[in-house]
């Protein structure tokens, strides 16, 4: 396991326990969070990334979210995961993603997402969970 890969899993076990904090202490003051597939603009800063989060937190009951594969070029991690979870109102969300996480030392600098945001939409409404989906997520995860 590489030091970038060890601060991910870092970052995945915060958001499990929702914990905002410990998801930003592995992240640059200037962090760049494109957090919508460009969908909307990138998140820009550990202050608006923090403001982002907490918002999301207090929606969710319980994460999954794991890693399935992983490489590194540089100084830059790619990922490629599911984004599961349940939220405080009753629904199931399983998002697969591609993610791309640049690091200075440490931390991530700009952190990258790929996914479908109908998948999600559509699950937070209350769609059902897919045979493909169970197909793309039925992995081991790394770790796990």
């Amino acid at each position: 396991m590489t030091n970038k890969l060890a601060v991910m899993q870092q970052i995945i076990a915060a958001w499990h326990h929702q914990d905002v904090e410990g998801v930003l202490a592995h992240c640059t003051d200037d962090i760049v969070w494109h957090n919508s597939s460009g969908y909307a603009p990138a998140v820009q800063g550990k202050a608006a990334m923090r403001a982002a989060l907490a918002a999301m937190a207090p929606v969710i009951e319980r994460s999954a979210w794991r890693l399935f594969e992983w490489a590194e070029r540089g100084n830059v991690l790619f990922t490629e995961g599911v984004d599961e979870f349940w939220t405080k109102s009753g629904a199931h969300v399983v998002v697969p993603y591609i993610g791309a996480f640049e690091y200075r030392g440490d931390q991530v600098c700009n952190w990258r997402e790929y996914y479908d945001g109908r998948i999600s939409s559509e699950m937070k409404k209350g769609a059902p969970l897919t045979d493909e989906l169970k197909t793309l997520i039925g992995r081991p995860a790394i770790g796990g």
